[in-house]
């Protein structure tokens, strides 16, 4: 690691360990207060249908039953285009997600909600609600749904955008191409897998304003959500995110806050409700399955000389779906002049998706890079080779328009090619059914910068008190304390970093998309700088003179000189306390490549895959805290193997999920993956100020293509649908 720094670089304990440790953390199940009732939220059993009666008596006459709400409980304000931090949508969509009015769109559609004075008295009541459906035929696929006379979800058509990329002219390049190749993928539907459950407690206090305790990954976002669907001002509502015990981008969206929110209202009391599992699968947005067409086309050399993509993304029950995001990332490691990108997103009678670590991209990947893998088998060229022949590099342009910047795809490439596991024998498989094969992929995910607010006080014993509103998955409090603490120049142990609520910091975007530790780290570093500059002026006013430097923790003017701490302790003698604050909206997010070798071992009998070795290189632009950079890539990785080779939404025709357990959602646990080396490049990323790039999702791009290289590797064989389980296998030996 750079020896620049004193601070990054390091590998400190997480502030929060301790708590999470020993549990004392607070999660979102664990809020209790005065009063606490218990509410159930009641989902139907249908993929589609028509809601012709809701008979809630029975119910609210229950034993214990303290409120019931249906959609019905909302304020009716007329339509209109929102935006609540995931993009412009009819607010109708919104409102109809969390409870459904006239239709359900999916088996586990929320209807209505009840409360009492104990969790089983409100699941008992539940039950007794009477709803009468109209059963419509529904579409599972993107296939199905695009077809003509399909069942429509909303409109007359469940393509609800067309995406479009193009440059240059991609059918005549095609007509110069030594090599052509073309084929169709598919990916299924697949959970988030966070361990915590939805869950949510809110009280409608009796001045009126809302309070919400809840596990999210944007407590600004429920916020707004809220806020815009009980018709109040965004001042009334108070949310306090609680520690979250996983997201991936699966905990952005709002589901059950605004339903705790009206029970509350109705029965005066706050209103817990928590997902049970089966409510998770069913009830939440899961990552899109897929259809994608993938034509490369390249000259003898090697060179690709253009390259066509045809995404169809589901989009779940609402428009909005992961497909523009495919369609930015299906190329975007490779410098192709010709490119023609088209992608669709499709409703089908699935929940509505939601970001998945990358979401998008590791469909588009999965194509892409078994095509490569294709044309490298082809041509007799090295797999890793003729990736660096195509690489993208500072100045190639991305097909839906930037030229990139400083980027480190060829230095991923090049570490991988280095790398002792790319040279190693693959040794011998471990019995006569078995079959060893090695394959590599890369991939790309562009990160965002948005908003994020940071203020930190000085205290008199040198310490500091640092408060953000970005909650914290993977370690971010303490990748966002070192960065304070580099410019501040004390250790990061001497910093105290809180995740306060929606009322005590300034607006922060959700923790997702690759940008807390480029974002709000970057708020952290301008809050620092403006403690530095207060203490400085402090110093020259101790001293009574016009300019004092700051370096390594030391204030200097002439042959005088402070330690932080021994200014801190002076500042009441000075004007007072110190607090800095940092607000930021940056543009420059890095882009972030990721690569993987993996060697595999496949039993030709039963079609089971053995992960044997697998190698993580990624490109962090900074690695603040390499432990974390590491954990996230190890963490993508695990995922990426589970989208290779288990899961899956496991639907009936009549569009029931048939696996919503952890029993039977088939997750790796450590059991099925070996120990996964890690290798941090770092192409610092010049247009932040300590050079960082997410790292949070490019990692979970590139699994899936080079597991199913390293198994055509192996058996000769090509698979080009996830999962590649062990059916899949046995019937393309077959």
């Amino acid at each position: 690691m750079s020896t620049a720094y004193n601070v990054i670089g390091t590998r400190p304990p997480r502030h929060d360990g301790a708590d999470k440790v020993t549990g004392r953390a607070i999660y979102g199940a664990d809020v209790q207060m005065a009063g606490l009732v218990h509410g159930a939220v009641v989902r139907s059993p249908h993929a589609h249908a028509r809601i012709k009666r809701v008979d809630t008596s029975k119910a609210a006459a229950f034993p214990g039953v303290m409120a019931v709400v249906t959609a019905d409980d909302f304020p009716q304000t007329p339509d209109r285009i929102v935006d609540l931090g995931e993009g412009e949508t009819p607010l109708s969509y919104v409102r109809g997600n969390v409870l459904a009015k006239d239709k359900v769109l999916y088996e586990g559609h929320a209807i209505a909600a009840v409360a009492a004075n104990s969790a089983h008295a409100a699941e008992q009541a539940a039950r007794l609600i009477e709803i009468e459906y109209d059963v419509l035929p529904c579409v599972l696929n993107v296939t199905d749904a695009m077809a003509a006379g399909a069942p429509a979800l909303h409109k007359e058509s469940n393509v609800t955008d067309h995406v479009r990329h193009a440059m240059g002219d991609s059918d005549s390049a095609f007509a110069s191409a030594a090599v052509l190749i073309e084929r169709e993928f598919k990916t299924a539907t697949v959970h988030q897998g966070y361990i915590e459950p939805h869950a949510a407690t809110a009280l409608w206090n009796n001045d009126g304003r809302v309070q919400v305790w809840c596990s999210t990954q944007g407590a600004f976002v429920v916020r707004d959500v809220v806020a815009c669907l009980l018709d109040l001002p965004v001042s009334r509502v108070k949310v306090t995110p609680t520690e979250i015990g996983g997201g991936f981008g699966g905990k952005i969206p709002v589901y059950i806050e605004p339903v705790a929110a009206l029970l509350s209202k109705k029965c005066g009391r706050p209103v817990r409700i928590v997902m049970t599992r089966r409510e998770v699968f069913e009830g939440s947005g899961p990552t899109p399955g897929s259809l994608v067409r993938v034509k490369i086309g390249a000259d003898a050399s090697g060179k690709f000389v253009a390259a066509q993509a045809y995404l169809a993304y589901e989009a779940g029950a609402y428009p909005g779906g992961m497909v523009g995001a495919g369609a930015m990332c299906v190329f975007a490691a490779y410098d192709i002049p010709n490119q023609t990108i088209d992608g669709y997103d499709v409703l089908v009678n699935k929940p509505s998706t939601a970001a998945y670590r990358a979401p998008g991209a590791p469909n588009a990947a999965f194509a892409t890079e078994s095509v490569v893998d294709e044309i490298a088998r082809e041509l007799k060229i090295d797999p890793i080779e003729l990736r660096l022949r195509n690489a993208a590099k500072e100045g190639t342009r991305r097909a839906d328009g930037p030229k990139f910047k400083k980027i480190g795809c060829v230095e991923v490439l090049e570490a991988m090619k280095a790398h002792a596991h790319y040279a190693a024998p693959l040794g011998e498989p471990s019995h006569a059914e078995a079959k060893r094969g090695r394959g590599v992929a890369i991939g790309y995910w562009f990160n965002i910068g948005f908003a994020s607010s940071c203020v930190i006080s000085v205290n008199a014993d040198g310490t500091a008190n640092l408060i953000e509103g970005s909650t914290d998955i993977g370690g971010s409090r303490t990748s966002i304390a070192m960065q304070a603490a580099e410019v501040l120049g004390i250790p990061v142990e001497k910093l105290n970093p809180s995740v306060v609520d929606t009322d005590t910091i300034g607006y922060t975007a959700v923790t997702g998309g690759s940008r807390t530790t480029f974002a709000t780290g970057w708020a952290a570093h301008d809050a620092a700088q403006d403690v530095v500059a207060q203490m400085k002026a402090r110093a020259a006013k101790l001293w009574e003179v016009a300019d004092v430097s700051f370096a390594q923790g030391v204030f200097r003017a002439g042959d005088r000189s402070m330690t932080f701490a021994e200014l801190a302790a002076r500042l009441s003698e000075t004007g007072g306390p110190v607090v800095g604050q940092g607000s930021v909206n940056p543009r420059g997010a890095g882009g972030s490549f990721a690569g993987v070798i993996v060697d595999v071992e496949v039993d030709t009998e039963t079609g089971k895959t053995t992960i044997v070795r697998f190698t993580s290189v990624q490109d962090a632009g900074r690695a603040i805290h390499p432990s974390y950079v590491e954990g996230q890539m190890q963490g993508g990785s695990v995922q990426g193997i589970g989208w290779a080779l288990n899961e899956e939404y496991w639907m009936s025709d009549g569009g029931r999920m048939m696996n919503a357990s952890l029993l039977d959602y088939r997750m790796p646990t450590i059991l099925d993956v070996p120990p996964i080396d890690t290798v941090i490049v770092e192409v610092p990323n010049p247009s932040h100020p300590f050079g960082v790039r997410g790292v949070g999702e490019a990692n979970i791009v590139p699994p899936t293509p080079a597991i199913a290289n390293a198994i055509h590797d192996a058996l000769g064989v090509r698979l080009r649908k996830l999962p590649m389980n062990p059916p899949s296998i046995v019937a393309a030996l077959a």
